[in-house]
């Protein structure tokens, strides 16, 4: 049971330790930030540790090696990887389009993780448990993302005459609606003991 638990934490490990990678690389092969031939290292990267995610968690319910440290981890080794990302992204592109999502996405993150601790403390944890509409969210927020650190047009793209990047672009405003939405439900889920408290 151990060893399948130090598997699990392993893989959350090695998202944190992807972060030191992705920044080694945008910055780093070349020496040129985000040079055309570091967006698909770039977005392998972020791609794997979007992986490892949900493999840690499947294999973690699987294993029953749920742990507290882990749940602790888990998210922490998230949030620094698409924080991290997307603070890369609008330093290559500082256009409105990447700065006004990321700002988005980053104060969401803030908020819902003050309000787990503060429900922790209050004893109602499970009242703000993960929603599919969260779940949607990361999905389209992951997926924009790793167009994004790609950059370059694949083999096959464009699609319609839409640039991989700018099919990014799209992604990314789509995941900051559903970000805002989720933020809500969040806070609706959380109000009652909000303004009990």
């Amino acid at each position: 049971m151990s060893n399948k638990r130090n598997i699990v934490l392993a893989m959350t490990w090695g998202r944190i330790w992807a972060v030191v990678l992705l920044i080694l690389a945008f910055y780093g092969l070349p020496y040129t930030e985000l040079a055309p031939s570091t967006g698909p290292i770039c977005c392998f990267i972020f791609s794997a540790a979007a992986l490892s995610d949900w493999l840690d968690g499947f294999y973690a319910r699987k294993w029953n090696v749920v742990s507290r440290f882990g749940a602790f981890l888990d998210p922490v080794a998230d949030k620094l990887m698409v924080v991290t990302a997307l603070v890369l992204l609008v330093k290559h592109d500082p256009q409105i389009w990447v700065v006004l999502p990321a700002i988005v996405i980053i104060s969401r993150e803030m908020l819902v993780s003050a309000l787990r601790e503060w429900l922790a403390q209050s004893g109602a944890s499970e009242v703000i448990a993960v929603a599919g509409l969260a779940k949607l969210k990361t999905i389209f927020q992951m997926t924009a993302i790793g167009f994004l650190l790609y950059r370059n047009d694949s083999l096959f793209w464009p699609v319609a005459g839409v640039s991989l990047y700018d099919t990014g672009l799209l992604l990314l405003l789509i995941a900051t609606v559903l970000t805002l939405w989720s933020a809500w439900a969040y806070l609706r889920a959380a109000w009652p003991r909000l303004k009990a408290g």
